[in-house]
């Protein structure tokens, strides 16, 4: 069926005359053709896109037609200056490739519209614009959760030279984002935008381009005339460009003058490009059902391929006829590319389909580490912050940061005299704002570093676990390990704190990692075992890739008993303990009950299971130590050595980790006894109130001799 944009461009090119002008002094008569025939390719690609809907073989219709002016974008830029673009910037990812000779752009975007396993970044996971040798970062986001990503990258591209350590960008290398007008309203644009102008404030370099393609609506919704610009051309510290997308000079002007800016200041950019929307929002989408004819049909006029047919017509560059032949030329190519696409390959089994992400657990399963270098007589939290001097010392690389971390240390001290021993290039405080510290690991981890992240207490990261979710967890398998984003992110977390109290500082809610897949849960309790533990996730992030979250039971940072007042038994011992992602560790070996359990559970679990022995019942407990992966054989191996399994979970009974844990011994084949003890469905309570929903020792004890028949 004829798209009436189409139907529209040729016959009003096929009416035109020249109106001689000249080009824009900054557009080439050889640039502004180059950049016209990546518009051309742009817009085939969505008509060829609607094509193959129609045949039944495309998968992914939303189109960059309307937006062709980023083409420009991508001309002001360098092909090495790293990019995180808009799900509409078709003609800059053509531009970006024909500036490296980068194979057939089109034919890769074709193969991400069927995917095709052929299709070069995601091996036909999803319709991405990106390639690692056009240094353009895959992204999925169809809203701004790209942005932190790319604050980060921006500020590591600085740091990493700082540092010495080797980066994929150079050192003057300026990174540009793209996004929609309605987008910009999302919190994470909001929160990403502040952090990159605070950045800029204190003077931190942050070479970052934002490009707002404004086509004045977000699906169906309209953003309110002149709002990009009220709310960004005078921020301070952020430095405004404009330019009217339907007119190819004046795009590249602006483009150019703001990439340079850039370049040449270290600060960040903001290139506001006013363009229209074309054939609807995505291929499933209804335009007429809230715009009126009069209102699509009057868009077409400011088509920006039209446009630029019409600059160039009066240029004398190309004649009318000269223009419809090459339009017609670029349908041919993308046709005939379009129709050979049809057949190419799809992922055919899960295990294509999850080759990435078992590459990667493949490798982190391999990452042991142990803590030979820490003292005896260490608290958790010191062990942990002994762990982190020694990532800083192993790893050139590595930086920590969060709120916080540096001066004072942290909330409870775990942090406490590292910058003084590493510097403040190395370890350094950030804006309060979670999704911006993970968007900052995020950029870093894929910019050559190994961020240590905090987020300061569990509660906190709700806000902000679709940069986890959505973005970090993500890169392996949509860029199928070209780019990878190595991280630890550091969590204090679960219940049982005094002092502060509340759902806020006390937190058992964990559902929201436990079913992200790819990345690593660690669970310390012990101080020997938290220390070698954070150096195999470190491990892990340098070697696979992993992102890693560390969550860490506040009420264990500066526990130092065990059993009784001054035993000191919950000390590092002085031993080297040995950590490998995924295998728990055991204490006891009695035969009559196993407990297993995590975190805090851990240790009422070895005092509950003292009362049981001096009742001459046998209890080892198995400490899982990592929730993903979950260690299932030594769960199942220490269930059938009692066969009988009481999971001790301090969170909550829907969506904890005891549900994990009993449907993995089920699904095991394990025939013996399985109960399971957990916190209650609830908030925690400020005060002594929390203890009437958090698991207890007793809450512990009473069903273990139930299940030995020792009541």
């Amino acid at each position: 069926m004829a798209e009436a944009i189409d139907e529209h461009f040729l016959s009003t090119v096929s009416m035109s005359s020249p109106r001689p002008r000249p080009l824009d002094a900054a557009l080439t008569p050889a640039r502004a053709l180059e950049l016209f025939d990546a518009q051309l390719g742009s817009r085939h690609l969505d008509l060829a896109a609607r094509w193959l809907r129609s045949q039944g073989k495309g998968y992914y219709t939303i189109g960059s037609s309307g937006h062709e002016a980023n083409a420009a974008v991508a001309g002001a830029l360098r092909p090495t200056d790293p990019a995180l673009l808009h799900y509409r910037s078709g003609a800059f990812f053509l531009e970006r490739a024909r500036q490296v000779d980068g194979g057939d752009p089109i034919r890769d975007v074709l193969l991400g519209l069927v995917a095709a396993t052929e299709e070069p970044i995601s091996g036909g996971r999803h319709k991405v614009f990106g390639r690692a040798d056009l240094a353009v970062i895959p992204q999925t986001s169809t809203i701004s959760s790209h942005l932190p990503r790319a604050v980060g990258v921006a500020f590591s591209t600085v740091r990493a030279q700082k540092l010495g350590v080797d980066s994929p960008w150079p050192r003057d290398a300026v990174t540009v984002c793209s996004f929609g007008d309605a987008s910009a309203n999302h919190s994470t644009a909001v929160g990403a935008i502040n952090t990159a102008i605070h950045a800029g404030y204190q003077g931190v370099s942050m070479p970052l381009l934002f490009v707002c393609e404004d086509n004045g609506i977000g699906i169906s919704v309209r953003t309110p005339s002149g709002w990009i610009a009220s709310n960004f051309a005078g921020r301070a510290g952020l430095e405004y460009f404009h330019a009217d997308g339907s007119d190819l000079g004046a795009t590249f002007a602006a483009s150019t003058a703001a990439a340079d800016w850039v370049r040449r200041h270290r600060r960040p950019a903001f290139l506001h490009i006013t363009t229209v929307r074309l054939m609807g929002h995505a291929g499933s989408d209804v335009e007429s059902a809230y715009r009126t004819q009069s209102e699509i049909t009057s868009d077409y006029s400011r088509d920006p391929v039209l446009g630029t047919a019409g600059l160039l017509i009066d240029a004398e560059l190309l004649t009318a006829d000269e223009v419809i032949e090459r339009y017609e030329a670029k349908r041919t190519q993308v046709m005939d590319s379009a129709r050979d696409v049809c057949g190419c390959p799809q992922l055919d089994s899960s295990a294509a389909v999850m080759a990435p992400l078992t590459e990667v657990a493949a490798g982190v399963g391999q990452s042991v580490a142990d803590s030979s270098e820490l003292a005896a007589g260490s608290t958790l939290a010191q062990s942990i912050n002994a762990a982190l001097l020694q990532i800083l010392t192993t790893y050139p690389q590595a930086i920590l940061f969060g709120e916080d971390v540096a001066r004072k240390g942290g909330v409870y001290g775990v942090t406490r005299g590292l910058q003084a021993k590493m510097g403040p290039t190395r370890v350094f405080d950030t804006v309060l704002d979670e999704q911006s510290i993970l968007g900052l690991a995020i950029g870093a981890g894929v910019s050559g570093l190994l961020p240590v992240a905090e987020i300061q207490y569990l509660a906190y990261l709700h806000n902000a676990a679709d940069q986890i979710r959505g973005e970090a967890s993500t890169l392996q398998f949509f860029s199928n390990r070209q780019y990878r984003n190595p991280m630890v992110v550091r969590v204090a977390g679960y219940g049982y704190q005094k002092g502060f109290g509340g759902h806020f500082h006390n937190d058992n809610a964990i559902a929201a990692l436990r079913d992200i897949p790819g990345i690593v849960l660690a669970s310390p309790s012990r101080p020997d075992d938290a220390a070698a533990m954070l150096l195999a996730c470190a491990a892990a992030a340098v070697n696979d890739g992993a992102v890693c979250v560390f969550l860490e039971p506040i009420a264990l940072y500066h526990t130092r008993d065990l059993h009784d007042d001054g035993d000191g038994g919950w000390l590092t011992s002085g031993s080297p303990a040995t950590a490998r992602v995924g295998q728990a560790s055991v204490h006891g070996d009695g035969a009559d009950l196993t407990f297993v359990t995590f975190g805090n559970g851990v240790r009422m679990s070895l005092r509950v299971a003292r009362e049981l022995q001096k009742r001459e019942i046998g209890v080892r407990v198995v400490d899982l130590r990592w929730l993903a992966p979950l260690p299932v054989d030594d769960i199942l191996e220490h269930a059938r050595a009692t066969g009988k399994v009481l999971v001790v979970d301090e969170t909550r009974r829907s969506g904890g980790v005891s549900e994990g844990v009993v449907t993995a011994l089920v699904d095991s084949g394990f025939d013996g006894v399985i109960r399971r003890v957990t916190s209650e469905d609830s908030f925690i309570p400020l005060g002594d109130a929390a203890l009437e929903v958090l698991l207890s020792e007793e809450g512990i004890l009473d069903p273990a001799l139930g299940m030995v028949d020792r009541l």
